[in-house]
């Protein structure tokens, strides 16, 4: 016992030495030490970096596995982000927590870069794209000298920019990664992704394709890469490798790849296979064979779209709407793809069918069904919201070609042909009566939907406990779903897109419809048809229209070319600028040199489709470059070719015009008309081709009638009218006096001096103030507004260019007379188009492009700014003005408010419309027009004056924008700030 009890006591001492030892090491681990950097490596990189990536990992399988691939685009090079919500993913909080327990706690540690990193990547896949960048920027430039970390954060970092839309900046890191790549390294594979996504963002896919084989050589992951083998296929279709494709493709189905992508890469097979074994494949056959496989049955929609657009290539039409229709009625899960036929469906009813009100419907579908993030939707929507202008300019020109068609034939085979579109129309007059009536029928019958429901409930009320909780075995829980459904949405059809109705009260008849109406016969219509002695339909009307519009004189067929071309001029500008679609707006321009090739617009049109076709097809893009220069070298479209800064040499020179002009006037309004006249020939015989010609022309004809007779100013006006009849400001105002004058010829030709009014301000022939009031024997004449002259629209520049650019009018040839002789469509001659003005493109103006649904706004992104509260509202909603905002306190508006004045004359009689001036702060005037009596008159104002406003304003064009407002809004314009207010106001909610 002694010697067991001596032995321990050094035992004892051993432990409580060794005890304080490791208590030492402990408190020594923050010391610079290399054994301290090994532990801290050790713990960093196999426990807390390996969880940390364990989890980033996880998460992007996951967001793999959940990611909506639109097979009919290229899909996207990485599934793995999903959008920005406010709540933070736990997992990747998780994920930066053990990424800030490394800096933090291991600063010795080799693996502080990589943790940057994965905080990087965690806010990366949060959507965090700002954050993410920054987090990629510091590693860059704190850890360069780590190559294999440096590339990966050049690669996360272009990642992000590309989803900041920053493509310049993004070109430059992935170049630079390019160029700095390891083939022995992982990283390569995702480098060569990377410029593989920005290579189809920015549609370069002949170098995309490229990449995406290098991105397949290197990749060691295999769902990436069978991903980015079908990419191949996409790419290989779009640079017009058929048999590549169908390669791509075949490795893709004879692969372990997801049934969806296998399926799809079949499917592709297909599309583009013409012949197998040389014998020419039926692509419709192969299609159907597939919908006898139960597996594809998800899919179904995908293969009635494919032989939809087959049929629709071989110019069946009705059979390719029938194929959508299918489509959209076997959809299951693909929403995207329910919205692609709804797409087709509409797209066919606007351009094939004309059937506007169908292709309305059909487009809300196809809003209401694709994804917001879908490649496409914004154009989609700013269509379907700007249908009305297109639906418009269509039915100008497919009622002028009916017409010129009509002409051309014969007496006998004209009534023909005349009978049958009258039977044609009536038939579907009575069609639409009929689903009317029934639907009017349907409706009116309230017990309709619970009467059916009861004789189901009836038929298994037998079989069923009366206190079931399924819903429809339950009668009292049927009729109050129904009734709750009638209270929200009213009395409805059981039919496809309930939720749109094409009357504005379902079911109620209306006076148009002649349902409960007395049996009316139509004479006009033809015997025999189903017109004859029918409900009352409007064949004769019909009939009348066509019989009286017909095209049959040479200048009436001129006419007829000059709205059509009107039409296809204004609807190709509409797709350049306002959709933004280039396909059709290059598509539009085509079809102008086609049906028109001698027109005075060739060097607008060659201009349009030089830009248009410069990213997307190099070759034409050149081709129209060059006939251009050739045929037309001394346009100012081959000018500013030629010399890029010719733009501001313009604009100099439009701005120091806008002071001679400003002086002239300003002695006019001075009643010094001796020195009007002087100095306007002064400057006409100086510059004879100046934009304000005719203004100048105008002015000096007004202030020569201040001091003679009738006959020399008629004479006046008369060789302003010859000279200038496409002056759509002046020209109306002329001809507006002209028809003045030749009413009241006597009266004015008595006077000692044409224009005697004390105030030059005032518009000549102007009725007197007291003949415009109201009073309680005369009421307000308020006729619509009225444009003297045909719309003719001027063709625009590409303000990419040459934006802010003027341009000196051109000479006005006069048109010569024709003979009475009939001339073929492409010979008729069309008048002359002034050259493009950049300060008539609305998008140019600093406050919103939404004046009208001309411009529509696209769909707002969801807004993560608290809520703005206004000192605005909408309560006026019957008192609105169309407001000029003048950029300067100082400058004279005289000259400006003459322009508005001429304009107003000419198109609004009522005194309602008038001008007046409003300062707001020191640096601002408000010259503001109305008062209109709902916003849809101010926008149709707004749609009028605004091509007009370079030639009306006499200020420089950055000095001014336009807005609509009420008369309670312009009232709280009282300072700057307050104006800004509404311009950001104006901007959300107009």
């Amino acid at each position: 016992m002694r010697r067991l009890s001596s032995s321990y006591k050094p035992n004892t001492s051993i432990f409580f030495l060794f005890a304080v030892i490791l208590i030492a090491a402990g408190c020594s681990l923050e010391k610079q030490s290399g054994f301290n950097r090994t532990m801290q490596n050790l713990t960093a990189h196999y426990n807390i970096l390996f969880n940390a990536n364990e989890i980033l990992r996880l998460k992007q399988e996951s967001y793999a596995a959940s990611f909506p691939d639109a097979y009919s685009e290229i899909l996207n090079v990485y599934p793995d982000t999903t959008v920005q919500t406010g709540t933070p993913d736990k997992d990747l909080e998780e994920a930066v927590v053990k990424a800030n327990k490394i800096i933090s706690i291991k600063e010795q540690s080799h693996y502080l870069g990589d943790a940057y990193l994965v905080l990087g990547k965690s806010r990366y896949l949060e959507a965090n794209y700002f954050d993410a960048v920054e987090y990629f920027n510091y590693v860059t430039r704190s850890f360069g000298k780590q190559v294999n970390l440096k590339q990966e954060a050049l690669v996360w970092k272009t990642r992000g920019l590309m989803y900041l839309n920053q493509l310049p900046l993004a070109k430059l890191v992935i170049d630079s990664a390019v160029q700095d790549i390891n083939p022995k390294k992982n990283i390569t594979a995702d480098v060569y992704a990377t410029k593989l996504q920005y290579d189809i963002i920015t549609q370069n896919y002949a170098e995309a394709e490229e990449m995406a084989k290098l991105a397949i050589k290197y990749s060691y992951i295999s769902n990436l890469k069978l991903r980015w083998t079908f990419i191949l296929g996409q790419l290989q279709e779009l640079n017009l490798k058929p048999a590549d494709a169908y390669e791509s493709y075949t490795r893709i189905v004879k692969s372990n790849a997801s049934f969806e992508m296998a399926f799809n890469a079949n499917l592709n097979r297909i599309r583009i296979r013409d012949n197998q074994n040389g014998i020419k494949v039926n692509k419709i056959d192969l299609l159907r064979a597939l919908l006898k496989n139960s597996d594809n049955t998800d899919f179904f929609d995908q293969i009635y779209y494919q032989i939809g657009e087959q049929q629709f290539k071989a110019g069946e039409i009705d059979n390719a709407l029938k194929s959508y229709k299918k489509s959209v009625r076997v959809s299951t899960k693909n929403q995207n793809q329910k919205g692609l036929s709804y797409l087709r469906i509409a797209d066919i009813n606007f351009k094939n069918k004309a059937d506007y009100v169908s292709a309305r419907l059909y487009y809300d579908s196809t809003l209401n069904n694709l994804s917001i993030n879908y490649p496409g939707y914004q154009l989609i929507r700013k269509k379907a919201d700007n249908l009305q202008i297109l639906t418009r300019l269509l039915e100008t020109i497919s009622r002028e070609d009916t017409l010129q068609m009509l002409a051309a034939l014969d007496e006998k085979a004209r009534d023909a042909k005349i009978d049958e579109m009258v039977a044609r129309k009536t038939r579907q007059q009575q069609q639409a009566a009929l689903e009317a009536s029934a639907s009017a029928a349907a409706n009116a019958n309230n017990g309709a939907m619970p009467n059916a429901f009861d004789r189901n409930n009836n038929s298994s009320s037998s079989n069923k406990n009366s206190g079931s909780t399924f819903y429809f075995y339950n009668n009292g829980a049927v009729s109050q779903g129904y009734n709750d459904f009638k209270r929200l949405w009213g009395n409805r059809k059981l039919e496809d897109n309930w939720r749109r109705s094409r009357r504005s009260n379902t079911g109620i008849p209306t006076a148009n419809t002649g349902i409960g109406g007395s049996q009316v016969n139509d004479p006009d219509a033809p015997v025999g048809s189903v017109a004859y002695n029918s409900t009352n339909v409007s064949a004769g009307t019909y009939r009348q229209d066509l019989v009286k519009n017909l095209p049959l004189t040479p200048a009436l067929l001129q006419q007829s070319n000059f709205r059509i071309y009107n039409a296809y001029f204004e609807m190709a500008n509409f797709y350049r600028d306002i959709l933004e679609d280039k396909k059709e707006a290059i598509a539009t321009y085509e079809t102008l040199l086609t049906r028109f090739p001698q027109n005075s617009d060739k060097p607008s049109i060659y201009y349009n489709l030089y830009r248009l076709y410069a990213d997307v097809d190099s070759a034409k893009s050149n081709d129209y470059k060059n006939r251009l220069l050739k045929e037309y070298p001394e346009s100012i479209f081959a000018k500013v070719i030629l010399d890029p800064d010719y733009a501001r040499k313009m604009a100099d020179v439009d701005a120091e015009f806008n002071g001679f002009y400003n002086q002239v006037y300003d002695l006019y309004s001075q009643k010094q008309y001796t020195q009007v006249i002087e100095k306007a020939n002064d400057l006409l015989n100086k510059y004879p081709d100046n934009r304000y010609a005719a203004q100048l022309y105008y002015l000096k004809t007004i202030a020569a009638g201040h001091m003679e007779k009738l006959p020399p100013f008629q004479a006046d006006l008369q060789l302003i009218a010859a000279k200038y009849p496409q002056d759509k400001l002046i020209a109306p105002l002329v001809n507006q006096h002209l028809a003045y004058i030749d009413s009241n010829k006597t009266e004015i030709a008595a006077r000692p001096v044409v224009l005697f009014n004390d105030d030059p301000n005032e518009i000549p022939f102007t009725p007197p103030v007291a003949y415009q009031k109201q009073t309680e024997y005369r009421p307000p004449y308020t006729p619509s507004a009225q444009n003297v002259t045909p719309q003719e629209r001027l063709p625009e520049r590409d303000t990419r260019v040459i934006a802010g650019a003027k341009t000196s009018a051109p000479q006005i040839q006069q048109a010569a007379i024709q003979q009475p002789k009939q001339l073929a469509v492409g010979q008729i001659p069309l008048p002359q188009h002034q050259m493009p003005d950049t300060s008539r493109d609305i998008a140019a103006q600093p406050v919103p492009k939404q004046i009208d649904t001309i411009a529509t706004a696209p769909a707002a992104a969801i807004n993560k700014t608290p809520a703005v509260n206004y000192i605005f509202g909408k309560r006026d909603s019957t008192n609105y003005y169309f407001v000029i905002n003048v950029a300067s306190g100082t400058t004279n508006l005289a000259s400006t408010r003459f322009g508005v004045g001429q304009f107003n004359r000419t198109r609004y009689t009522r005194s309602e419309v008038i001008h007046h001036v409003k300062t707001v702060g020191d640096n601002n005037q408000l010259i503001y027009v109305g008062r209109f009596y709902s916003l849809a008159d101010a926008k149709d104002y707004a749609r009028t004056i605004v091509p007009l406003l370079p030639d009306i304003m006499k200020v420089p064009r950055d000095k001014y924008s336009f807005f609509i407002i009420t008369k309670e809004n312009l009232d709280k314009l009282a300072t700057q700030s307050i104006l800004d207010s509404y311009f950001d106001y104006y901007q959300k909610f107009y």
